[in-house]
């Protein structure tokens, strides 16, 4: 992209201030997972910042950061990235349910595992991960061999996001351009 994507101005907010947004609607705490020295932009008094204790481990690395963050009374997580502005609060929601007694509920979409969209149960997702992690494996989808994952169909999303535009992200400046576009915001 160029630039940190969590500064990106989208409409009147920032990219990241969207997304704590969209998913505070659903999620009663929240923690951002930011690089080491990253600055984030403003968000409310009641989210957690907390950086990423090691460099270049990946999204596996972060993820269990923020989960370790959370109380413990914290059952479900739902886990998304910073850009994806078309994410909808009704996604989270049906993860939610879909988990039932799995571990892991995780969209399969166009041939791909979306594991920075899907909805984890705390209690035995962090521990798989911590494995993973002291034995160097960074790979998010390691974590489908130890925990029991409801894989969810797309057809199982498709009510509450018809087109699956909650899996959007920004990779490019041109894909950042036609989102503000999408959105019917001016574009730089």
């Amino acid at each position: 992209m160029g630039q940190p994507k969590a500064g990106l101005a989208f409409g009147p907010e920032r990219l990241l201030q969207r997304v704590v947004r969209i998913v505070s609607e659903q999620a009663n705490v929240i923690v951002v997972v930011a690089a080491p020295g990253q600055v984030c932009p403003p968000l409310p008094d009641s989210v957690r910042i907390v950086h990423d204790p090691v460099s270049g481990r990946g999204p596996l690395q972060g993820l269990a950061a923020g989960l370790t963050a959370l109380p413990c009374s914290v059952e479900f997580v739902f886990a998304t990235a910073t850009d994806t502005p078309f994410l909808r609060p009704a996604w989270i929601k049906r993860l939610h349910e879909l988990i039932g007694v799995n571990d892991l509920a995780l969209p399969f979409v166009d041939g791909f595992h979306h594991p920075l969209s899907a909805v984890y149960r705390r209690a035995t997702s962090l521990p798989a991960m911590e494995k993973l992690l002291r034995q160097n494996q960074f790979r998010l989808l390691n974590l489908m061999d130890l925990l029991q994952t409801h894989v969810v169909e797309s057809e199982e999303l498709r009510h509450v996001d018809p087109e699956l535009a909650s899996l959007r992200n920004l990779n490019t400046p041109e894909e950042y351009a036609k989102a503000l576009s999408d959105a019917g915001l001016p574009v730089p």
